[in-house]
């Protein structure tokens, strides 16, 4: 018997075999704690070799439908993470690292059998695991949108060079977990993560960021990794395998060395290429591959994708400079249109502005609007602004940090910023998030065009019809210089095609038409109009 045949009465396999298949997968958070425990026994008193391996793949499909449970406790939160939800990302972490240390367990339990013509595939598929797993982990940081902790790329590269020492960086190996169509690589698990790193994904909503981890395990192996040859000449980026660093410009590199490595991504280039060119054709993503998005959307993102998954410098559209004043952020609606407008916000006050049920809590309990609250139909405004650290500023944004005190923030969430020489607030919208290592949070927000005024919009009334409530908004200047129009921030969810708003603002009183969205935030719209 090899050690790649799994022992049929080994009693430790068959009593591992009966934990899995009882896992309570209704209850994912109980399931988790009985994969904990299950994966920590297997590390601390290992089976043999064989057995091992047949558990932890066997694990593999449980605890990744677990993980993903967790995943939405925190996935699209705001940051910083509260504790509740900064334990479920620990706990998927820890999860992913088990595993990792799994796998590495059974590569130093396995014995050498250069007469068995599987021992090939079986240390590729061990080494594979621990790519992915390391993977795993540094993918979980990003959809956490949390600073990668030093030593995990490092990690990453020290399996990618144990593949290229046992020469299995190509043999084929099976993944049914990520694609059960093909077989997949070392190099492919290890190229994926660096894909999904240069995509910048601290700037991707979860969507985006999902769909572009599909893609990239997808294309993956259509990308080849390449010792720098002398006669060779340097490349813009490259990977250094004895570096705590992911793909990287060259020119950051100092004394570049044997470890380093470059990347062919012609072919991955020409799939892109291919791929917009059959969505332009009126092939849906589905038939495609590339998931149920719309094509519309999936378009944007793999135009977006091409130059740094071709290694194509993209140019800033404005120069940054870096910053060591500090500016005021004010981010929830009613401060920012307070902050922007000048003076707080007002309801209209007739019968008109309140339903039928805030009215009868208004005549029952007269000067309360519920036991044991006092009545404040328009409160007197006390809103407040945080002071944030300027990393750089560019004439459309700023890199903001702060640390951990302070309201949350989530990506695409309006702000408004008042930098400190300035003496009006900007809108703007938070368009890169992360939360780095020791808890402080970096956001960088793309300014909104235009100069924005305070107003206040409701939806016209039809004939007859009963009039809604004044929600705040914000209208913003035409800019020609760069062919932006005139907009209008609105709440989410008010945007309708063609739908008529009357605006109240310093001016007096308006009706416009929305004509299309042109962002659509976490919690605002910003669409364009023209005068009725």
């Amino acid at each position: 018997m090899t050690t790649t045949t799994v022992p049929q009465r080994d009693p430790a396999l068959v009593t591992g075999l009966e934990v899995l298949a009882e896992l309570p997968l209704a209850n994912p958070a109980i399931a988790e704690q009985k994969l904990a425990d299950f994966l920590d026994g297997l590390l601390a008193s290992p089976p043999v070799a064989a057995t091992l391996m047949a558990l932890l793949e066997q694990a593999r499909f449980p605890l990744s439908f677990v993980a993903e449970e967790l995943a939405k406790r925190y996935q699209r939160q705001p940051l910083p993470l509260s504790v509740e939800e900064e334990t479920a990302l620990q706990r998927v972490i820890a999860g992913w690292e088990r595993m990792e240390k799994g796998y590495a367990l059974c590569a130093r339990l396995q014995q050498p059998e250069p007469d068995n013509p599987q021992f090939t595939t079986l240390i590729a598929t061990i080494v594979h695991r621990c790519l992915y797993y390391s993977g795993m982990t540094i993918f979980e940081h990003f959809r956490a949108r949390r600073e990668v902790p030093a030593g995990l790329w490092q990690d990453l590269h020290g399996y990618y060079a144990t593949a290229e020492e046992w020469q299995v960086t190509n043999t084929p190996v099976n993944d049914a977990l990520e694609n059960d169509l093909q077989a997949t690589h070392c190099s492919a698990a290890y190229l994926a993560v660096q894909l999904i790193e240069i995509a910048g994904p601290y700037g991707c909503s979860i969507r985006d960021l999902n769909l572009i981890r599909r893609w990239a395990s997808m294309w993956a192996p259509l990308v080849s990794v390449h010792p720098l040859d002398n006669d060779y000449e340097i490349p813009p980026y490259v990977i250094e395998l004895l570096k705590d660093l992911p793909l990287h410009p060259s020119g950051a590199a100092e004394n570049i060395g044997d470890d380093a490595r470059r990347l062919d991504m012609s072919r991955l280039g020409l799939q892109i290429s291919h791929m917009v060119s059959q969505l332009h054709q009126r092939l849906t993503p589905s038939q495609l591959g590339l998931g149920e998005d719309t094509s519309g959307h999936v378009i944007r993102l793999l135009e977006r994708l091409s130059r740094p998954w071709t290694q194509s410098a993209s140019p800033r559209r404005f120069r940054r400079f870096a910053s060591q004043d500090s500016a005021r952020v004010a981010m929830s609606l009613p401060a920012i249109h307070f902050f922007v407008g000048g003076r707080e916000f007002i309801q209209a006050d007739s019968t008109e502005a309140y339903s039928r049920k805030e009215f009868e809590a208004l005549y029952t309990f007269r000067d309360r609007v519920g036991p044991g609250e006092a009545l404040a139909i328009n409160p007197k405004a006390n809103y407040e602004t945080e002071d944030w650290a300027v990393i750089n500023h560019s004439a459309n944004g700023f890199r903001l940090s702060r640390g951990c005190a302070g309201t949350r923030i989530a990506h695409g969430q309006l702000v408004a910023v008042c930098p400190h020489d300035g003496e009006r607030f900007l809108l703007g919208h938070a368009i890169w998030l992360m939360e780095e290592e020791e808890k402080s949070v970096v956001v960088g927000i793309s300014v909104l065009p235009g100069i924005p005024t305070a107003v206040a919009a409701r939806v016209q009334a039809g004939e007859g019809g009963q009039h809604e409530r004044f929600v705040r908004g914000f209208m913003l200047t035409a800019v020609p210089a760069i062919n932006e129009e005139g907009s209008l921030v609105l709440p989410s969810g008010t945007y309708q095609p063609s739908r008529i708003l009357e605006i109240q603002g310093e001016g007096g009183s308006m009706l416009v038409r929305m004509k299309t969205m042109r962002i659509r935030g976490t919690d605002f719209d910003r669409v364009t109009y023209e005068p009725v």
